[in-house]
C-alpha cells in the first residue's frame, strides 16, 4: 500500500488543482488584480491561520497532532507585518472575514479542539501548500506590485527558518507516514484533507465574487 502522504497528496489533487487555478487565483497571479485584492486574499488568511496557531498550543503534547506543531513553521506573525504594510497601523480596526472565510477557520478550530487528526489534514493543505506554491506567489507580488524582495507585504510567504523547504518537506512526509492512527482514521484524515481544499476553493470563489474582472 502507499505510502500516507502519497495517499494524501493523490487523494487531494483534484481539489488541490480546483483551488490553484479559481478564477480569483488565476487573475491575481496574472496581474490582473490590483494590490487591494493581494490585501483583501492576506486578510483571509489571518482569520485560518489564527484558528491554526492560537490553537496549536495544547495539541503541542498531543500523539498524533503533536510532532506537526513546529514553530518554524508560524505564518501568524509575519501576517501582521505584512497587512500593517498593506493596510496601514489600524488594519485590525478593518479586517473583515468573509463568510466563506468564518467556514474554513471555525473549521479549523473545531478540529484544534475535538479532533487531532483532523487538525493534523488541516496543517498540512496549508503549511505544505505555501512551502510550495506559495512561493509563485510571492514571486508574482513582488513583481506586480513592487514589494521588496522577502520584505514587507510577502513576509507570509518566507519561512525565515526553514534554511531548506526541500529537505522540510521530505522530513514533514515523513512524519505523515509515521502518523499514529489506525487505517480508518487515515482514511478520516484523508477525507478532512479534501475538506480543506473546498473550504479554501470556497474562499477564493468569494473573492472571486469580491473582486471581478469587469468584462
Amino acid at each position: 500500500m502507499d505510502a500516507f502522504s502519497a495517499q494524501i497528496r493523490t487523494a487531494s489533487h483534484e481539489q488541490h488543482v480546483e483551488a490553484e487555478t479559481s478564477t480569483f487565483m488565476s487573475d491575481l497571479l496574472g496581474g490582473r488584480l490590483g494590490v487591494d485584492a493581494y490585501a483583501r486574499y492576506t486578510e483571509q488568511l489571518w482569520f485560518v491561520y489564527e484558528a491554526l496557531e492560537t490553537t496549536a498550543g495544547p495539541l503541542a503534547s498531543d500523539p498524533v497532532a503533536g510532532p506537526f506543531v513546529r514553530p518554524e513553521l508560524f505564518r501568524l506573525a509575519s501576517l501582521e507585518r505584512d497587512l500593517a504594510h498593506l493596510r496601514g497601523p489600524g488594519w485590525r480596526s478593518t479586517l473583515r472575514a468573509l463568510p466563506a472565510t468564518r467556514r474554513y477557520a471555525a473549521r479549523v478550530e473545531e478540529c484544534a479542539r475535538t479532533w487531532p487528526g483532523g487538525y493534523v489534514a488541516h496543517h498540512y493543505t496549508r503549511y505544505l501548500g505555501d512551502l510550495s506554491g506559495g512561493q509563485i506567489i510571492r514571486d508574482t507580488a513582488e513583481r506586480t506590485w513592487g514589494f521588496a524582495r522577502k520584505g514587507d507585504g510577502v513576509r507570509f510567504y518566507v519561512f525565515e527558518e526553514i534554511g531548506n523547504p526541500a529537505a522540510f518537506k521530505r522530513a514533514y512526509r515523513e512524519l505523515l507516514d509515521g502518523i499514529r492512527v489506525d487505517e480508518l482514521e487515515k482514511q478520516r484524515v484523508v477525507a478532512e484533507c479534501k475538506r480543506a481544499f473546498a473550504l479554501n476553493t470556497a474562499v477564493f470563489r468569494a473573492l472571486g465574487e469580491e473582486f471581478p474582472l469587469s468584462a
